[in-house]
């Protein structure tokens, strides 16, 4: 601003907004006799709290107890388990945001531990892709069994080449076990020995950012992208198949039973991959395409861009 810049250009760029800029001018302006302290906004801080026979316990008291325990096997604790042990031993009604508080006046507030990433997140590039088994796409879908009102969740893995979906688990619960076993099977059934591997991409749900998944992917030597938060335009293909899945089957069909559900789930499955024909397959099933480009010289007219 100081150069000529617009100061409405320039708080865009700083996202600040104008109030707060023009306020803080006004109060650098104002000399120190004049100027206001903030005002405290919300409940005054009583002093005091509760035991459970209803009579006030003094916040030095509390004070007092909390240095007592931390000279004990509870120095271990942070806060809100220092407060559980204020409640348990002397009876005191003493929530977590007062004990913290306390601690922080105190100044026995425990450092935030720091996690450590293992595996820092590989960001997605633009990939072209030119064969099957260059890139797959992963990601997580619910369905509900209406009898027994429970929902099962349904992981499925795409090929972004050919549309095939070259595996998939379904289960009342979805892990990330569940994960490494599904991408590990889908490797054993698609790939040769000695073929290279296909990059692994995904969200981030618990089950893709888990340390087992990713080990897994470092021990087989997989490139595994994660999509920033949300980017679902970035995992469009597993996306599609899914929406696909919800129209076709899940919206379609009530089912009483989890098993019901499974097996509806293989039958339209076994469509899809076999049967059912894509625009942008040349009408061909995802199996047929995938044999059919095979047999070319040259599939470079069927590249994607992901």
């Amino acid at each position: 601003m100081k150069r000529g810049e617009p100061v409405a250009r320039v708080l865009r760029i700083l996202e600040l907004n104008e109030s707060t800029y023009y306020e803080r001018r006004k109060r650098a302006a104002q000399p120190d006799a004049e100027r206001v302290e903030p005002v405290r906004r919300g409940r005054p801080v009583p002093g005091y709290a509760y035991n459970e026979s209803g009579e006030k316990v003094c916040d030095e008291q509390i004070q007092e107890w909390l240095l007592l325990l931390l000279e004990g096997e509870e120095h271990v604790y942070g806060y809100k388990l220092l407060a559980r042990c204020i409640r348990k031993q002397y009876g005191v009604k003493l929530n977590k945001k007062k004990a913290y508080r306390m601690c922080k006046a105190l100044g026995i507030l425990q450092k935030k531990r720091q996690r450590l990433q293992t595996h820092p997140r590989r960001l997605p590039r633009n990939h072209t892709i030119t064969a099957s088994n260059q890139l797959w796409q992963m990601d997580i879908k619910y369905g509900y069994a209406l009898g027994q009102e429970r929902f099962f969740f349904v992981l499925s893995i795409i090929d972004v080449f050919d549309r095939v979906v070259v595996g998939q688990y379904r289960g009342p619960v979805c892990e990330a076990k569940h994960a490494v076993q599904t991408l590990g099977i889908a490797l054993q059934q698609r790939l040769q020995p000695g073929e290279a591997l296909p990059i692994i991409r995904t969200d981030n749900g618990p089950q893709f950012v888990s340390k087992l998944f990713q080990d897994m992917c470092e021990c087989w030597e997989m490139v595994h992208e994660r999509i920033p938060p949300r980017t679902p335009n970035m995992n469009a293909y597993i996306e599609s198949f899914h929406s696909i899945l919800e129209r076709c089957l899940f919206s379609n069909r009530t089912f009483m039973t989890l098993e019901e559900a499974y097996e509806a789930l293989d039958q339209f499955m076994d469509f899809y991959n076999n049967r059912k024909m894509h625009g942008s397959l040349k009408n061909m099933a995802p199996t047929a395409f995938a044999a059919w480009v095979k047999t070319l010289d040259d599939a470079s007219a069927f590249y994607r861009s992901v």
